[in-house]
C-alpha cells in the first residue's frame, strides 16, 4: 500500500516555472513506477510523465515534452516534477500516481494509488 501526497503547486506567470513533489508512504515505493496526471476544468484527466522504479526509463507527453522532467529521489521516496517554461494551457489539478506496472503506462487505468492533487495556475 502507498500513499501519495503532492505539494509545490500554485499561481505563476507564463513562462515560468514550478516544481512539484510528492511525498511517499509505505515500505514498496520503491518497486512502483510513478507518474504525474493533470486535470483541467471539464476535461479528462490526461498523462504527463512517468518514471520507472529505477529512474532508469521515463515517458512524457507530448505537449511537455522538452519543457518538463520527472525524477524520484528512493531514499527520500519522493518523486518530482520540474515544470519550466509554463503556458497557460499547462493550468489543472496535478496528481501524482503510482502502480506496479514495470513500465511507464501513460494510461491511467493502469495507476491503483493516487494524491489528491495541487493546483497548478499559469496566468497570461
Amino acid at each position: 500500500q502507498v500513499q501519495l501526497v503532492e505539494s509545490g503547486g500554485g499561481l505563476v506567470q507564463a513562462g515560468g516555472s514550478v516544481r512539484l513533489s510528492c511525498v511517499a508512504s509505505g515500505r514498496t515505493f520503491n518497486s512502483y513506477t510513478m507518474a504525474w496526471f493533470r486535470q483541467a476544468p471539464g476535461k479528462e484527466r490526461e498523462f504527463v510523465a512517468a518514471i520507472t522504479w529505477s529512474g532508469g526509463s521515463t515517458r512524457y507527453a507530448d505537449s511537455v515534452k522538452g519543457r518538463f522532467t520527472i525524477s524520484r529521489d528512493k531514499a527520500k521516496k519522493t518523486v518530482s516534477l520540474q515544470m519550466n517554461s509554463l503556458k497557460p494551457e499547462d493550468t489543472a489539478v496535478y496528481y501524482c500516481a503510482g502502480a506496479t506496472t514495470g513500465w511507464t503506462s501513460p494510461n491511467r487505468y493502469d495507476y491503483p494509488y493516487w494524491g489528491q492533487g495541487t493546483q497548478v495556475t499559469v496566468s497570461s
